[in-house]
């Protein structure tokens, strides 16, 4: 558990903080989380791999430092009520930082609780964003996903305001596809 230990002190200062990542609350949450138990039984020494692991089939955690940019973006508050769509450690991180969290990790990813919700994250990538997690977010509420139609992903900020909702694109990332959130490519002429 020591070797696991440093590993974890390891991501923060190697992939986390030099990522830009300022948010010293964010850091001290990741030194504090044990990101092996989110990690397949066989595979613990995954969990600070600078890479997606599949912790359950066709269900990934982004890189440390992705989710801890993604994260950031989002400005998480304590006593904000957030939702963590196939986000298991990003809903923990977001637990430590005094988030009230909700968590969607079934079958049907687009049914979402009753919200609103201050803040959504997305750990796995998507074609786009649904139109159902953009809905169920309150007034200046954040949404962070990756929007992945190829090779190469975008993380994306959402942010809802009285007259709309805008999207702003973030960093490159790329995790697979969350199976049925791929991108619908229709027919033209």
């Amino acid at each position: 558990m020591a070797d696991l230990a440093a590993a974890r002190e390891n991501m923060v200062e190697s992939q986390v903080r030099t990522a830009d990542v300022t948010d010293v609350r964010l850091q001290d949450a990741m030194r504090d989380i044990a990101r092996e138990q989110f990690m397949p039984q066989a595979k613990p020494y995954l969990a600070y791999a600078d890479m997606e692991v599949e912790y359950a089939p066709g269900r990934w955690l982004l890189k440390p430092r992705d989710v801890a940019k993604l994260l950031q973006a989002l400005r998480p508050m304590p006593g904000d009520r957030a939702l963590a769509i196939a986000a298991p450690y990003a809903g923990a991180v977001l637990e430590v930082l005094g988030l009230s969290v909700v968590r969607l990790d079934g079958e049907d990813l687009t049914a979402v609780p009753a919200g609103p919700f201050d803040l959504i994250v997305c750990e796995g990538a998507v074609g786009r964003a649904p139109a159902a997690w953009s809905a169920a977010l309150s007034e200046n509420g954040r949404l962070g996903v990756v929007e992945r139609d190829g090779p190469v992903g975008k993380a994306c900020l959402y942010i809802k305001a009285e007259d709309g909702i805008g999207r702003r694109e973030l960093f490159d990332s790329t995790p697979p596809v969350l199976a049925g959130l791929a991108a619908q490519h229709g027919f033209a002429f």
